[in-house]
């Protein structure tokens, strides 16, 4: 099982990886998508549901804000951890042990401010954790870029059917479904962090020890290329979070479904949004490592989620939602593989690879944490929900069109 930066690795080193990341989008997207709307929901009366949206998206807020914090921080002590278990591992621990008591938390938990904080510990488990898996990417890996990055994408899918798809089916409720989310974190995050490999520092980051100022952490920010690339990830991923967030609240009140049924419409639309995420990740994370060429499928991807959400404006309907599902996962599994291995070929400092990775995790994360904030908004400020999937278009296609102004496109493909 052990690894070296450079090296090929194989089925058991992906098997891993892999399980660790559906425990951890398991965990942040199934909240996200239906327990935490189950919580909030507020139907005592027509105008009811929209202060549950709108407390819905100021809590995932508050996670994300907790994320964008947690992640570079916890990544930039794990490039500086020196000891025996290693520098990624005692982070991962960490993450996922905070995560796991963190959802037995807001199992119990009431209101917006009880469930905001213990979402806040949630989501900064998750960080910390998805900072120490991700390096493991620019670590050990070189020709493998894409494919791993494929394997973090998949499983985000995959984590929404395997959340949704159990708490829905079993009819487990609110508070069972959290302590069950609990429990496949603590068992899957904890034998993937024991068990993957995490090789000491390479002797040209010794520096790493060595104490550093405040723009000097803060350094690959001003790396031009590297900043675009951070820009065009937040952009698209508020985009999808537009698309998806607040897809429950679209059955219930946008297509007047039941809760019953608006709760086996949503695992649908799930089910191929993950089928079409996972072929499209796989398909171009593999095609990308074969061409070498990062930045087509990512702008390219994105547009095509753009226009996945702006279906939604033209004709609303189950029918049009299942096309946009499709259409929004091919988009979306693409551009979150590619662009993981985009910006891993693009890390300034090698130095500082988790630190920097947590910066690119922070990205993803903060835009889909966000986007229910901003969509709340949105549908409050019409009554509807044509202005969320509008803007969640022009976002989706806007933040694809800033790859384009990374300048070092030989510099990418020169990684593989």
């Amino acid at each position: 099982m052990s690894a070296r930066q450079g090296a090929k690795v194989g089925v058991g080193w992906f098997t891993l990886f892999t399980l660790a990341w559906l425990a951890l989008w398991t965990v942040q997207l199934t909240p996200l998508q239906l327990l935490i709307p189950l919580q909030l929901n507020t139907p005592d009366d027509p105008d009811g549901w929209v202060s549950g949206v709108v407390s819905s998206g100021l809590v995932l807020a508050m996670g994300g804000i907790a994320g964008v914090i947690a992640a570079p921080v916890a990544g930039g002590l794990s490039d500086r951890t020196r000891g025996r278990m290693g520098r990624r591992r005692p982070w991962a621990l960490g993450g996922v042990w905070l995560g796991t008591a963190s959802l037995a938390a807001i199992a119990f938990a009431s209101g917006p401010w009880g469930v905001g904080l213990a979402w806040v510990g949630v989501s900064v488990g998750v960080a910390v954790a998805s900072a120490a898996f991700t390096a493991l990417i620019a670590d050990q890996l070189t020709t493998q870029r894409g494919a791993a990055s494929a394997a973090v994408s998949s499983s985000q899918a995959l984590g929404i059917v395997v959340g949704v798809g159990v708490i829905v089916l079993l009819e487990l409720g609110v508070v069972v479904g959290y302590l069950v989310l609990a429990g496949f974190l603590a068992v899957v995050g904890t034998a993937s962090a024991l068990l993957l490999p995490d090789p000491p520092a390479r002797s040209d980051v010794a520096v790493a020890r060595q104490v550093r100022t405040l723009g000097e952490r803060l350094a690959a920010l001003r790396d031009r290329d590297f900043a675009w690339l951070l820009a065009g990830r937040l952009t698209v991923n508020i985009g999808n979070a537009l698309g998806t967030g607040l897809l429950l609240f679209f059955l219930l009140y946008g297509l007047q479904r039941d809760p019953a049924t608006a709760e086996d419409e949503l695992l649908l639309l799930i089910l191929v949004y993950t089928l079409f995420v996972v072929g499209s990740s796989i398909a171009s994370g593999w095609m990308s490592d074969r061409t070498g060429r990062r930045i087509p499928f990512v702008v390219w991807s994105a547009v095509v989620q753009g226009l996945a959400s702006i279906i939604l404006v033209v004709a609303p309907s189950l029918s049009t939602a299942m096309i946009a599902a499709a259409l929004l996962g091919v988009g979306y599994g693409a551009y979150m593989s590619v662009g993981l291995a985009l910006g891993t070929d693009l890390l300034p400092y090698p130095e500082d690879h988790a630190r920097d990775l947590g910066f690119v995790n922070v990205s993803a994360s903060l835009g889909q944490l966000i986007g229910p904030l901003l969509g709340a908004g949105l549908v409050a400020l019409v009554g509807g929900f044509w202005l969320l999937f509008l803007v969640g278009g022009i976002l989706s296609i806007a933040g694809g069109l800033m790859t384009y102004a990374i300048r070092s496109r030989e510099r990418a493909a020169s990684a593989l």
